[in-house]
């Protein structure tokens, strides 16, 4: 599951009515720092986070509903720039877009010619 921090805090309110969004958001945030959860910038939007942080993989989004899903990574990896401009490359994250399976049937009954 990858939640924004307003359904962290939303879900952290049921249960702690006093806790601020700003305490949510500093605490994701040491989170991440502590690389507790992964940050996944899938687009427009706001942040979301993940906390499949041992497992190698990927995300998959979908352009109408913002759907985001976990993709397995097959191994193979992607090489480091061949010229990285001075920079050290600590990491690599790949977004696949597309539509999910709901928006995809959505898509296709809204279609003249479907």
């Amino acid at each position: 599951m990858h939640l924004t921090a307003e359904a962290v805090h939303h879900r952290a309110h049921e249960r702690l009515p006093e806790i601020s969004l700003a305490t949510v958001y500093n605490t994701l945030n040491e989170l991440v720092s502590m690389g507790e959860l992964l940050e996944v910038s899938a687009g427009p939007g706001p942040k979301r986070y993940d906390p499949n942080v041992l497992v190698p993989h990927h995300h998959l989004v979908c352009t109408s509903c913002g759907t985001l899903r976990d993709v397995p990574d097959d191994g193979a990896g992607m090489p480091a720039p061949a010229d990285p401009h001075g920079f050290v490359v600590t990491g690599v994250e790949v977004v696949y877009r597309g539509l999910c399976p709901q928006c995809t049937q959505l898509d296709a009954t809204a279609c003249p010619q479907a």
